[in-house]
């Protein structure tokens, strides 16, 4: 695995300081749904609570085949590292495309445009991992980029018992799912959907990013959408997970030069420090609304 190797005693520079901010509040305040309900005009989750069960089912079923299709490719490019790049400009306009597309002929398009979307959104979140030194030809880096669509979801506020706690919660979760997985593909070159480890960990993934799947199905059912308003939609997609992945692989890149220990416990005082403002923030609110 990417262990870190500096000294934890070093000071971060200035430099870093501010990669960290930014990591921190693209991975606290990833803010999709919020992005969604000012393009479709009410709240998100107003429209998914509108959602047939049968609909809800088949978008959970989507979601599982599109992340099981994601690592099938990651595993397959373990010996080609540029099997996995693209650009995020040109990934963006491909998603867009794919969600004309799948506007265009409805939820019926949702099994053969999500595979295709979501895997578009790989290639994209390789390069970003990239770009942050990632060794795109180590299984646990690939294994590492598709973690990202369990890391795109944040709990309410309300329902966290610590702040902070999400981020690292989540990956210390996968982390294990991920090494086995890793064993498993180093040892039989390939991945099965019927092995009891890779079902743990897709299932793991899917239970977080499937929440933002609905949100997504749900914003573009809205009728006034139609294929420009899909391709819409699936661009705010895909930016949203490439925010989150520039956030993640910043983190993984600070905690290869200071330590893992040291940039957690920065990345959980400056989680703190966004709790105290956004509290700040609504006592001014409260008291300008009096």
């Amino acid at each position: 695995m990417n262990t870190p190797t500096a000294s934890t005693a070093a000071e971060l520079t200035q430099t870093d300081r501010c990669h960290l901010e930014t990591a921190v509040l693209q991975l606290e305040r990833p803010g999709f749904a919020a992005r969604l309900a000012d393009y479709a005009g009410q709240p998100v989750n107003a429209i998914v609570e509108r959602l047939p069960q049968p609909v809800a089912r088949r978008l959970r079923e989507a979601a599982r085949a599109a992340i099981f299709k994601c690592l099938e490719l990651a595993i397959g490019a373990i010996d080609d590292q540029d099997a996995l790049t693209t650009s995020e400009w040109s990934a963006k306009l491909m998603t867009g495309v794919a969600g004309g597309v799948g506007g265009f002929f409805g939820m019926a398009a949702l099994p053969i445009e999500l595979p295709l979307t979501t895997t578009l959104m790989l290639h994209s979140i390789a390069e970003i991992a990239r770009a942050e030194g990632e060794d795109l030809r180590r299984v646990d880096t690939l294994l590492a980029c598709l973690e990202v669509f369990a890391l795109g979801v944040r709990s309410p506020r309300s329902q966290q018992e610590k702040v902070g706690v999400d981020y690292y919660a989540v990956r210390m979760v996968l982390s294990k799912l991920t090494s086995d997985v890793a064993a498993l593909a180093l040892e039989r070159g390939a991945v099965n959907a019927s092995s009891p480890i890779v079902a743990k960990l897709v299932g793991e993934i899917v239970a977080r990013f499937g929440l933002v799947v609905t949100d997504m199905a749900a914003a573009s059912a809205v009728p006034i959408f139609g294929a420009l308003g899909g391709a819409t939609v699936n661009v705010i997609f895909m930016d949203h997970f490439q925010r989150v992945a520039g956030g993640h692989f910043n983190i993984r890149r600070l905690e290869r030069i200071y330590g893992v220990e040291r940039i957690r416990h920065l990345y959980t005082l400056q989680v703190q420090a966004l709790s105290a403002n956004d509290a700040l923030l609504a006592q001014r609110q409260q008291a300008r609304a009096r």
